[in-house]
């Protein structure tokens, strides 16, 4: 059963999505947050698996939320998927940023917010790749030279390098002619070395370090 905790300040999406998980099988609601200060209190005392954060609240926004809850948890932090109305948001740049599992809009279909609950908490990317390639190539600023990565071993470069540009665990073995394990093992070992909590993290850090490049802007229509 995931243990899930649910942050919204609007009281009617709140209690709509807490019914929606409910009512769903191998789910249980935790926690209703409305707040930033109310979810970081209940992160704690409720050790959910995965919290439904909204990025906009009052007091705290969800992005200092997230990176509280993150920090607190530490290795057995729970996954955060953001809700937005925006998918070209730099608040859900940031939170990415700061390590949460995904987004998703607020207008997404009942059963594929269920799906992504179950994604996000086995700790699988939750990332569409055509929309969050837009948000992370709005918000990143790579520098002109890209900085050296000397914790990283060649082939963990060019496996983060893969990952930022929204390659599968499947994409990426099948290009190095190795094994998927053998790719799991590498990301594993790049995101403890670099302090990343999710591959969503790893996305944009593969941005902002200059291993991918933007497309331009005209590219997306």
């Amino acid at each position: 059963m995931l243990k899930v905790l649910v942050v919204d300040d609007q009281i009617l999406i709140r209690a709509g999505l807490a019914a929606l998980i409910r009512a769903a099988p191998g789910l249980e609601v935790v926690g209703e947050a409305a707040t930033g200060e109310e979810a970081v209190r209940l992160a704690a005392d409720t050790r959910p698996d995965v919290v439904l954060m909204d990025i906009r609240l009052p007091g705290i926004s969800g992005i200092t939320a997230t990176e509280r809850i993150l920090a607190a948890g530490g290795e057995q932090a729970p996954k955060v998927l953001i809700l937005t109305t925006f998918d070209l948001d730099e608040y859900v740049y940031n939170a990415l940023r700061l390590g949460a599992g995904g987004f998703l809009l607020k207008d997404t279909p009942p059963e594929r917010l269920l799906a992504a609950i179950h994604t996000v908490a086995t700790g699988a990317v939750l990332l569409a790749p055509a929309t969050t390639r837009r948000l992370v190539e709005t918000f990143a600023t790579p520098p002109a030279t890209p900085p050296q990565l000397p914790a990283l071993t060649a082939r963990e470069t060019e496996v983060l390098q893969m990952v930022g540009r929204a390659l599968s665990n499947r994409q990426i073995a099948d290009h190095l002619s190795v094994s998927e394990a053998t790719v799991k093992t590498h990301l594993n070992r790049l995101m403890a070395k670099l302090g990343l909590s999710s591959r969503a993290q790893a996305v944009v850090l593969a941005y902002d370090c200059g291993l991918v490049k933007p497309r331009p802007s005209a590219a997306y229509g």
